[in-house]
């Protein structure tokens, strides 16, 4: 990691600590942290990282922006913070200015499509959009003449019917039908039609490591201090078993979502090796996000789930992240059906290439 990474990720941690530190979070009795908290990114570039210079944007390179995911998922951030970057590198992709404030995607599943008709307006329902119904705009892959293009369209011109998802940050159903595009340009062709389930899965796969990493912390913590028959329970050979467990799921996690990044920062297009790293890192911290919520709520039994405590912050997060842009299943599915179309002569070549 080079100083320009290590000053990005101090920049980033440091207005994590003082804005969003997950007790204080956890006890606010109101929202206001949150307004102050995405100004502090705002003013950091931090928000438009994926935006190049030229369009107002801090113009970050796609590493640097992982880095910024990682962290986030480090303090369970509930605000949308990954999909107003993910919103602004579509933008710029396809040439368009981004506009300032909080921006969503659609849509976030791999199943759902969304058309542009004869007369420029979207067609289309989109279920499960993060933070639908509190952003300024929400940024849309869509599909026009079998071309995909970028849409950016006005939450208001939509039909939104609210729902808090699994973490309350809210996963919202999204009718597009009529809704006119504020700005629409075509998705350069080398990104593929597959560009936003790929970006998005790789997105997610970072928060997703952060987040372990913070519970990993927290119950290792926890563990040094709760006192059960006399001792620490860190001490019993089981706790010590899970907590390993854990380490492991979490190393391996960080280490997916790091090779998938580093592999869409490497190449120009999104071309078989993407696929391959990105479906691969999906799968393998959804696998990562079950086992390591089911240890730390074990090890820390019914006071995991209360309000009171933070770990539920994280897991209710771990829960929701990896459903979107495609569960373990649906990438499974995805990779089979890729590895199979290869041949399995190209199978081995494709796993010592990595």
């Amino acid at each position: 990691m080079s100083s320009s990474d290590n000053l990005l990720v101090d920049t980033t941690t440091r207005i994590f600590q003082d804005l969003a530190d997950p007790q204080t979070v956890n006890a606010a009795t109101n929202e206001v942290w949150k307004t102050e908290l995405w100004t502090a990114l705002e003013e950091s570039a931090l928000t438009l990282a994926w935006v190049s210079d030229d369009r107002g944007g801090g113009g970050a390179n796609l590493a640097d922006g992982f880095d910024i995911l990682n962290v986030s998922g480090r303090f369970a951030v509930p605000v949308p913070l990954g999909e107003t970057l993910l919103a602004g590198w579509l933008l710029d992709a396809a040439g368009l200015p981004s506009p300032p404030g909080q921006m969503s995607v659609a849509p976030a599943r791999l199943r759902d499509r969304l058309t542009i008709g004869p007369n420029g307006t979207l067609s289309g329902k989109a279920l499960g959009i993060p933070f639908a119904g509190s952003v300024g705009f929400i940024v849309a892959l869509a599909d026009q003449d079998g071309m995909p293009h970028v849409v950016q369209i006005a939450p208001q011109d939509c039909t939104i019917l609210s729902a808090p998802g699994l973490s309350g940050d809210g996963r919202d159903a999204v009718t597009f039908d009529s809704a006119a595009p504020v700005a629409m340009a075509p998705l350069p062709a080398n990104l593929g039609d597959q560009a936003l389930g790929l970006m998005g899965a790789a997105v997610r796969a970072s928060q997703i490591g952060g987040a372990l990493q913070a519970i990993l912390n927290i119950t290792t913590e926890y563990a040094q201090e709760r006192t059960a028959f006399g001792r620490k329970i860190s001490k019993f050979q089981a706790v010590q078993h899970n907590l390993a467990k854990l380490a492991g799921e979490t190393a391996a996690a960080v280490a997916a979502a790091s090779s998938a990044a580093d592999t869409i920062q490497t190449m120009e297009d999104f071309n078989d090796s993407v696929f391959f790293e990105t479906a691969s890192a999906k799968i393998r911290v959804g696998e990562a996000a079950g086992e390591g919520a089911a240890i730390a709520h074990q090890i820390h039994g019914a006071i995991g789930f209360t309000d009171e405590h933070v770990l539920h912050r994280f897991t209710q997060r771990l829960w929701a992240w990896r459903d979107d842009f495609g569960n373990e299943s649906e990438w499974a599915v995805q990779l089979g059906n890729f590895i199979a179309n290869g041949g399995a002569d190209e199978l081995w070549p494709l796993l010592a290439s990595r």
